[in-house]
């Protein structure tokens, strides 16, 4: 069967290595896998199958340096969770039965008991493979560990419901969506738990979930199943029917040939791949200065970087040698040509130095020198498209009384005067503030709100946007990112979670922070609280990343801006005060779940895109800013304003549908999952309606306001009106954050 398309020319920054152990661990899962059940009468595999896939090769290639007994446990886990996939394609995709796949799923975690208690009596392989397997590792590891590593399992069990939902509807999901939700149902997040594992290190709980580990997670998953997706094409969608596969995810969204929609792929894979390098280089050393880990601790971390890097690469030297993959003639032609290690093995001698210069040029990483490169340029008015919009907005009938109770805050808050130390610091002034017209904002958002509800909103929209003025403007300038994390570490002593006093704040953004978390949290328990508080303080903590960047002039990768985007924006923070009015009705795990983060993640992303699209003349012209989806597009792609304004407004489209089909079609799946109460329903019912308000109330926002077009940044006071930032290019040395 001839190939769909030629496999392209792989970033391969790290040779890959062979484990000595592989015939010990061959030997040793084959045992295994008989006695669970996996090979013949399991209807699934024969060992025939098993010796074709070669998990064991797997293993060692990606795990080099682990003992004997480690490689034979991991190869073990290997062989299970690929055997579930076959088993729950074969006996839940095939037939589309969600109920049953469900009640298969449901059983699971009961076979990985965090307190030692005996699980259930197995029923089929997966059952008993995966207590064997639990039982033999937990020895080893830290309860932290175990927690991380059963939830990253759930999690990888229970998304094959949403591959199978999309199977159900017929419905290729879109790349911001799918590389999400590959993350879980591809099952590289629990890779890099057993990473942990064969390296012998834990990664200290502390920095856990910190966003250097998060992001080197995330961007190891994503390679791990873009390459996976290059190289399963043709078996997903030729012999299984998926859609999950993100090289038909992109032939889709692109509407380009699958050779076409290959290469894309390939350029998101290696994207992702130097943003897990440019993490390790650039955010590891911060941490481990703001954390206080100890030389022990930092090489633990160390350690396991360097296990996710043995990963990728073995695994993609699996890839072109394993049976299950579309690998014809990838090990002797090297996918893309032939290689030794990571080096490609171009023509040498005299004169043939060139001979092979785009592959090196490409390998090296040509978007990597333009992700550097930017500078800010005259670009015109913004272009608007035509938004689609189908929920109608409506008005709070105390919009008038908010825009008067506004300015006398920020007034008596100090905001519109410069801060003490930072003579320089003036961001807005009254004019500005009454032309920004936030509680304009507010009143769409929440056209149902009380007086005092509205006044809060308006007020929180208010802080959150000064505050994203206020950082650039303070330490943008002077690369202040000192000033700048310790801004943000002290915001914390302004939302104490237990009612005691805050902290004595020293300029108007902490003053205003501590009024309005005063005015917000008083009827809230002390739980709530907490979360509300965290929402802020990923909020704010996003205003450094911004920074970073802007200090390196980097342009940040699409996956990674669209995901650091949901917190700049301060999605989260003005839906968490939809949640926390929904009472204990709604248990906490409905909002975790993934259809419930979908929708939000939707509503976040359309809402932010909007911004960017409306701003884009603000940020790239006048302010010299590199957060703009637009411009992160035509860095990505290589193209001008109106290609790159053209992707974002249909991205934004597949937002907005993706938003009305998890609300039509997912939502209701989750309330019978959870068996939720008809108030929970009703709850969650009037969630999405909210959500509405706040799409609609943001793009009248954004239409209404004298913020984003030309006449009203070339009146404005300060910096952003002595011209356009182009016009000052040597200033830009000097940094110039900008604010949405």
């Amino acid at each position: 069967m001839a190939q769909p398309f030629d496999l392209p020319d792989f970033y391969l920054p790290h040779p890959a290595r062979l484990n000595p152990h592989l015939e010990h661990a061959r030997s040793h899962t084959r045992a295994w896998a008989h006695r669970m059940g996996m090979l013949e009468g399991s209807g699934i595999w024969t060992e025939s199958d098993l010796e074709a896939h070669d998990y064991a090769l797997l293993c060692a290639y990606t795990h080099p340096d682990t003992s004997a007994e480690g490689l034979a446990l991991v190869t073990d886990w290997y062989v299970w969770v690929f055997f579930f996939d076959d088993h729950f394609l074969e006996i839940f995709k095939r037939s589309q039965d969600r109920e049953g796949g469900k009640a298969y799923l449901d059983r699971l975690p009961a076979f990985m008991p965090m307190d030692g208690t005996p699980p259930p009596e197995p029923t089929n392989p997966v059952e008993a493979g995966l207590a064997d397997l639990w039982a033999r590792t937990i020895p080893a590891m830290s309860a932290d560990w175990r927690a991380r590593f059963a939830e990253s399992t759930e999690h990888l069990l229970n998304e094959s419901l949403w591959e199978l939902s999309n199977i159900n509807v017929g419905r290729v999901p879109n790349p911001v969506e799918y590389i999400e939700m590959r993350r879980k149902v591809g099952g590289a997040p629990w890779s890099a738990g057993l990473v942990e594992y064969a390296t012998g290190t834990e990664v200290p709980a502390r920095v856990a979930s910190s966003r250097p580990l998060r992001v080197l997670r995330d961007t190891f998953s994503d390679g791990v199943h873009l390459r996976n997706d290059l190289f399963s094409y043709q078996r997903e969608t030729e012999e299984e029917g998926e859609l999950s596969n993100g090289v038909l995810v992109l032939e889709t969204f692109l509407d380009c040939t699958t050779q076409q929609a290959a290469t894309a792929v390939n350029d998101m894979l290696t994207s992702r791949l130097q943003q897990f390098e440019h993490t390790t280089l650039t955010e590891l050393a911060p941490l481990f200065a703001e954390t206080g880990l100890d030389p022990v601790e930092q090489a633990a971390v160390l350690a396991y970087v360097k296990g996710l890097q043995d990963w990728q690469s073995g695994g993609h030297e699996w890839h072109l040698r394993s049976s299950r993959y579309m690998n014809e003639g990838a090990v002797d032609a090297g996918a893309g040509g032939p290689t030794f290690g990571a080096l490609p093995l171009v023509p040498t001698g005299l004169g043939t130095s060139a001979a092979d210069l785009p592959r090196v040029v490409g390998r090296l990483g040509s978007r990597r020198l333009r992700t550097f490169s930017h500078l800010p340029h005259p670009v015109g008015p913004s272009r608007l498209p035509d938004f689609e919009m189908p929920f109608k907005v409506r008005l709070s009938p105390h919009l008038n009384a908010s825009r008067r109770h506004v300015v006398e805050w920020a007034h008596r808050m100090g905001l519109l005067r410069p801060q003490p130390g930072h003579p320089a610091s003036y961001v807005w002034d009254e004019a500005d503030l009454v032309d920004f017209d936030f509680p304009l904002c507010a009143a769409g958002i929440h056209p149902d709100a009380p007086e005092e509800g509205l006044h809060l909103t308006s007020c929180w929209l208010t802080w959150g946007t000064y505050g994203d003025d206020y950082f650039p403007a303070v330490f943008g300038r002077s690369r202040d990112l000192v000033g700048a994390r310790a801004c943000v570490a002290r915001m914390s002593a302004f939302m104490p979670v237990d009612g005691s006093p805050p902290a004595a704040p020293v300029n108007a953004l902490e003053r205003s922070l501590a009024d309005l978390w005063a005015r917000t949290a008083a009827p809230m328990g002390q739980e709530a609280r907490r979360t509300f508080r965290a929402t802020i303080e990923t909020m704010v903590n996003s205003w450094v990343w911004e920074l970073e960047n802007q200090a390196w002039n980097r342009v940040p990768d699409p996956v990674d801006y669209i995901e650091m985007r949901r917190m700049t924006f301060g999605s989260d923070l003005t839906m968490s005060l939809c949640r926390l009015g929904h009472g204990r009705s709604v248990p906490p795990e409905v909002y975790r779940s993934g259809p419930m983060r979908s929708l939000e993640n939707a509503a976040a992303d359309y809402a932010a895109l909007l911004n960017d699209v409306f701003s884009y003349q603000k940020e790239i012209e006048f302010e010299g800013e590199i957060h703009n989806g637009v411009l992160v597009v035509q860095n990505f792609f290589d193209c001008d304003y109106p290609t790159g304004l053209a992707i974002v407004h249909d991205l934004m489209k597949s937002r907005m549908r993706q938003f009305q089909h998890v609300a039509a079609h997912e939502l209701p799946v989750v309330y019978d999952d959870f068996d939720l109460s008809a108030e929970a329903r009703a709850v969650l019912d009037g969630y999405v309606r909210e959500l509405e308000n706040w799409l609609s109330g943001i793009l009248l926002w954004h239409q209404d306001c004298h913020r984003y077009a030309e006449s009203d940044l070339r009146r404005l006071p300060g910096p952003r009106g002595i011209g356009t930032m182009a016009a000052r290019l040597p200033q830009l040395a000097l940094g110039g954050a900008a604010t949405r």
